[in-house]
């Protein structure tokens, strides 16, 4: 590997060593290869996002969007030399060359910036599951294609031709936990992506602008709604699990689990997303890590799919 190319992937790292802890974490159970793809990958996406998130007027936001799915073409083309300026480019540009990455997702993803920035609100959870689909199915997409899927025969090869949908259901299942995490804050920014209906439901339709839940609002039974939501997209998107080598899905099984367990919080006490963003302390993460690393939550996901199997 070259000096820039080395570079560039340095710093992708640095991007995502200080933006995206439990992402960091996860990949850190990568081999260097596999790691420096996903900081890229992850680089490229978190340019995306502060696009949506920063306080440029939309228009200027429409054409930063525009300009980055231009470079993603150039990227597409291999139009980007090593001694590019962009370091973000460059080690986008080599990790599609190492791997199969359907670059495509990166479009879907600023497609679903694209939305936030136009304020887009989801009436129902198929509308919200379409918005989901662009910021964080695609995202599982793209990372299978630097994970690959390990050779798969017999009973099991229908399974594995399966892998980028479980790959999608489990990024829509992170982004669900986000959302749910989130909800002060995507207030206090002007967003509301539950679905309304679901609002509606509970009494919630007037927002989230306090530590408080509104008055006479079932706030926790829209929690344990969203949760069970979580918990059916977490078991489908699990079976992505015994299609991966070890390391591949061990990486899978910290990041997912961190965030399991962020529902499992959420879950028991709903009203602690209105005071302050959950988290996990350092000991709950490497507990994950070591059962990703282990491979316990392959094989438990391997036995379920083999007792359902006919």
């Amino acid at each position: 590997m070259s000096a820039p190319i080395s570079a560039a992937y340095s710093y992708c790292e640095a991007v995502t060593g200080a933006q995206a802890r439990n992402f960091a974490y996860g990949i850190r159970l990568l081999p260097a290869d596999k790691r420096q793809a996903m900081s890229a990958l992850y680089a490229f996406s978190r340019r995306v996002d502060d696009i949506g998130d920063g306080t440029l007027p939309a228009e200027a936001k429409f054409a930063r969007l525009e300009e980055t799915r231009a470079l993603l073409g150039r990227i597409r083309a291999e139009e980007i030399d090593e001694d590019d300026t962009d370091p973000v480019a460059v080690a986008l540009a080599h990790a599609a060359r190492r791997f199969p990455i359907p670059l495509g997702g990166l479009d879907e993803l600023i497609d679903g910036v694209l939305m936030d920035v136009r304020g887009e609100t989801y009436e129902t959870w198929d509308d919200l599951k379409a918005y989901c689909r662009c910021v964080a199915g695609a995202i599982g997409r793209l990372s299978l294609g630097v994970f690959g899927t390990v050779n798969a025969s017999g009973p099991r090869a229908s399974e594995a031709a399966r892998a980028a949908e479980y790959a999608d259901t489990l990024g829509l299942a992170l982004q669900l936990t986000n959302i749910l995490r989130d909800v002060r804050e995507d207030a206090a920014n002007g967003r509301t992506y539950l679905p309304a209906e679901d609002l509606a439901k509970f009494g919630c339709s007037d927002g989230f602008h306090g530590d408080r839940a509104p008055a006479g609002a079932d706030f926790a039974g829209l929690v344990h709604h969203e949760v069970r939501r979580a918990r059916a997209l977490f078991a489908e998107g699990y079976r992505l699990l015994p299609m991966l080598d070890r390391r591949s899905g061990a990486c899978v099984a910290a990041m997912a689990g961190i965030y399991r367990r962020l529902l499992d919080r959420i879950e028991r006490e709903p009203e602690a997303v209105l005071r302050g963003r959950v988290s996990l302390p350092p000991h709950e993460k490497a507990y994950v890590a070591v059962r990703g690393l282990s491979g316990l939550d392959a094989r438990t996901v391997s036995r379920q799919s083999t007792r359902r199997r006919p």
